[in-house]
């Protein structure tokens, strides 16, 4: 393979400017291992015709025994930071009672990132909520916050000494709207007052973390939300407004409590009769102060209004090329996002991209070329935000490794490094040598 180097380096942005790519524990770690309990994952994965041939994270990369392996790969490519999720399952697989196995874990794999000069980049939450309090009601009952609360200090007094920085939730729009209105993540519901409760719960999951955190005097506390840019499928007024409203649900809800504790009064018209009672009460908690945002960004959409009951958006196909996901490719979304929430929400706090990249059919043999137009084009936008005189301070590509892409099951490859997954063979990409030689330049 031509070598293929990316068009900016490591001098082409601030001093200090963190370079990091993500993980998280159900997508590679093996979740057989170890201790850790069953979770909605495994329910959903479990049930035909949820997952790709019904696969799992049982296995997935078997980083929970590779992860010596994995975290020099971080280290040779020159990366600053490492962002990873600790298993609530693995560290408490009733969610409730500690697991010794799992906690050690986690303890291993701080050391062996602190030894390595990688920071560690925590998120408490990536999915992998526990069978037993699925079936109390999982996050469409109040009881999943106060439980995760109780989560959030046992990883604060264990590691908390240890993180540079920490965010309660990922993407806290999956973790509602997608499971529970969507039904394309677990556990799959198609039920507007279950997505409605979850959206609430899940913020307020949030709030209540971020509390524990500091009250722990853990320190460099964020949120890490995922945005997509929103584009009228027509110039119709109908699918202006339905973009309009993809956008209240998708970027807007959660930002918007988190940062001002109310939430965008046009999708409060339509979630108000299911809302919990008194959730007017949780406001100032999901607002708590924090110390960085975190953007997640991949794509755009193109919203049509569907003829159904509401809010029924549609996603219609786009122009642009795509990703092995489907994804339309626009670095413009990234740039609005940049420069939008710190003129609407976020003000000067400071941004990190944490979460960048695009699937692609890989494998070893080949140039990822894809790959590193992908990050050439939104590295860009990010030089050029800062230049503008956005507060960001770092990027994140997902994902370290090729890994279980969740209801698609392992056919989605998003990896700087490829993974065999009947040998687990770790083979780095040319998109991981040009990030190598671009961050470490000679």
């Amino acid at each position: 393979m031509t070598d293929i180097d990316l068009a900016l380096t490591r001098r082409d942005f601030p001093p200090g400017f963190l370079f990091a790519t993500a993980t998280s524990a159900y997508q590679i770690e093996g979740h057989s291992f170890g201790g850790a309990g069953r979770t909605h994952w495994d329910d959903f994965a479990a049930t035909p015709g949820k997952v790709v041939r019904g696969e799992n994270g049982a296995v997935a990369c078997d980083h929970y025994h590779r992860w010596p392996e994995d975290l020099d790969l971080i280290a040779e490519a020159g990366l600053d930071a490492y962002r990873f999720s600790i298993s609530w399952a693995r560290v408490m697989p009733d969610g409730l009672t500690a697991n010794p196995e799992g906690l050690d874990f986690y303890d291993q794999l701080l050391d062996g990132m602190l030894s390595r000069g990688i920071k560690p980049i925590a998120t408490l939450y990536h999915w992998e909520l526990p069978s037993t309090l699925a079936k109390r009601g999982g996050w469409t009952s109040r009881e999943t916050p106060e439980r995760f609360a109780d989560f959030t200090d046992a990883v604060a007094a264990r590691f908390g000494d240890r993180l540079h920085a920490v965010a309660p939730i990922n993407e806290p729009w999956c973790v509602g709207w997608l499971s529970h209105f969507l039904g394309h993540h677990a556990p799959g519901l198609t039920d507007l007052r279950a997505a409605v409760r979850a959206m609430h719960h899940v913020a307020l999951a949030h709030g209540l973390s971020v509390q524990r955190l500091r009250a722990a005097g853990v320190a460099n506390v964020g949120a890490t939300n995922n945005f997509e840019y929103s584009l009228p499928a027509s110039e119709t007024e109908a699918d202006q407004a339905a973009a309009r409203l993809y956008d209240g649900i998708y970027n807007r809800w959660f930002v918007q409590a988190m940062t001002q504790a109310t939430y965008p009064d046009d999708v409060l018209e339509g979630f108000a009769p299911h809302m919990p009672e008194r959730w007017q009460d949780d406001m100032a908690t999901i607002a708590q102060p924090l110390d960085w945002f975190g953007i997640n960004y991949y794509t755009c959409k193109r919203i049509a209004q569907g003829p159904g009951a509401w809010p029924d958006l549609r996603e219609r196909n786009g122009p642009l090329p795509k990703t092995q996901m489907e994804w339309e490719i626009n670095p413009d979304g990234l740039a609005h996002f940049l420069h939008w929430l710190p003129a609407e929400y976020t003000g000067e706090t400071p941004l990190i991209v944490t979460e960048n990249g695009m699937a692609n059919p890989d494998r070893p043999d080949r140039a990822d070329t894809e790959r590193i137009a992908y990050l050439n084009a939104h590295l860009e936008v990010c030089r050029k935000a800062i230049a503008d005189g956005v507060p960001l301070r770092g990027y994140t590509i997902w994902s370290l490794l090729d890994n279980y892409e969740w209801a698609l099951g392992y056919e989605k490859r998003f990896g700087l490094v490829h993974v065999d997954f009947e040998s687990l063979l770790r083979t780095p990409k040319a998109s991981y040598h040009a990030l190598a030689r671009a961050l470490t330049p000679g």
